[in-house]
């Protein structure tokens, strides 16, 4: 795993990247707080040492900025320090450190506390394949039920149209029966009147009315199950860790189809997309997931205001637009919006508003790292409580596809 280390002293530095390399770590050396900050803006590194004391930007400055500008969802801070009073250790902590050493540094103790940043690194991206896999499962029941309405009046159709055909062979039987005997120019009454008896009993023209409903009714569903079918595949994107350039309208789409399930029974979705945007370069199975949570959480926030009336809907908004150098998708709801006494955390990991095992915290802040730290995108929102919140991510329109 790559460490940074940041310290003024070159003799600390030295000994820290020694100590590091000779544990098998990849080391980045920093000479102050604002190099650490910048590669640690840019998601060089997981896992830093920091020095509490450096000039331009110490590195409590570091925490704090990490923490507050959302950087940081995978970054466990050390901070080397001479510090040892408790007030000293706690401010470090509420600024955003992870953990800290005091100086002169054990190699043991700073080797030890790596291993235990590494751990929690290790488990909060285990956690958020989890949540991906939690977010399929709780699709899969959705999607079941989509697929099961429109087999069953498929079924239902080739159960009828089995019937009807009983029916017309009979029918087709004894027009046979008459064309032979108009051959040998036998035809009477009694022939006649046997074909009339089973056009009656067969109810000709009422399976004339119905058998072209039933059909029809029939591809319908059967396009509806291969749309659900192309929508998960699309969805998925299996192992596709690269980018490739999709239009937007297409991912959302696909998403709206995949999800329909959560907000059927508590929003209408309205779409309006910008027709002339142009491509963007994205992990399009990323950005499905994306889009899951905000459609989710939207419908989960719109679920939250209604009173129980089953004619009562609340609405989503989904739309495209390009705003200066990047495309941008705005997902908004009619819900009850976000508290301010929350809105600086939504995007802290294993944060949630949500009651105990209906939400991980994990949703928004994967959302924050793949929009920022995969796509050098942007995420944010503004609600107003009462009125609904909107989402908007931006995705950078010159972003280059990897080979």
């Amino acid at each position: 795993m790559r460490v940074l280390i940041a310290d003024d002293s070159a003799l600390v530095r030295a000994m820290l990247q020694d100590t590091l390399e000779e544990a098998g770590y990849d080391v980045i050396a920093c000479e102050d707080g604002l190099q650490a900050w910048e590669e640690i803006a840019r998601g060089s590194t997981r896992l830093a040492v920091l020095d509490w004391m450096m000039p331009g930007m110490s590195g409590v400055d570091v925490c704090r900025r990490i923490r507050n500008e959302q950087v940081g969802n995978w970054v466990y801070a050390i901070l080397l320090t001479s510090k040892d009073k408790l007030d000293d250790i706690l401010d470090a902590f509420q600024a955003g450190a992870s953990d800290h050493v005091c100086k002169p540094f054990r190699e043991a103790e700073l080797l030890a506390r790596l291993k235990v940043g590494e751990k929690m690194i290790n488990l909060q991206m285990e956690l958020a394949q989890s949540h991906k896999l939690e977010s399929v499962g709780q699709l899969a029941a959705g999607i079941a039920h989509e697929i099961n309405t429109p087999t069953q009046y498929v079924s239902d159709n080739i159960r009828f149209l089995k019937d009807a055909f009983q029916d017309i062979d009979g029918v087709l039987g004894q027009c046979l029966n008459l064309l032979e005997t108009a051959r040998s120019g036998q035809i009477g009454p009694q022939q006649i009147t046997l074909v009339d008896e089973a056009i009656q009993q067969a109810d000709i023209e009422y399976l004339r009315g119905e058998i072209p409903l039933a059909i029809d009714q029939s591809l319908s569903g059967v396009e509806q199950v291969s749309k659900i079918v192309r929508a998960m595949k699309d969805f998925s994107h299996p192992g596709c860790q690269t980018k490739s350039r999709i239009h937007l309208k297409d991912a959302i789409e696909t998403t709206i189809s995949v999800s329909r399930n959560e907000w059927k029974y508590v929003a209408q979705v309205e779409t309006q997309f910008d027709e002339t945007l142009d491509e963007v370069s994205c992990m399009p199975g990323e950005l499905n997931q994306v889009l899951l949570n905000l459609i989710v959480n939207a419908s989960h926030a719109i679920a939250d205001t209604l009173t129980g009336d089953a004619n009562e809907r609340g609405t989503i908004t989904i739309g495209t637009r390009r705003t200066g150098d990047f495309a941008e998708i705005f997902i908004k709801d009619s819900g009850a919006g976000i508290p301010e006494s929350v809105r600086r955390r939504i995007f802290d990991p294993f944060f949630t508003t949500k009651p105990v095992g209906k939400g991980t915290g994990q949703g928004l802040a994967i959302s924050y790292s793949v929009v920022v730290e995969k796509h050098g995108g942007e995420i944010d929102f503004v609600t107003e409580e009462g009125e609904g919140t909107t989402f908007f991510v931006r995705l950078p329109m010159d972003s280059k596809v990897e080979a």
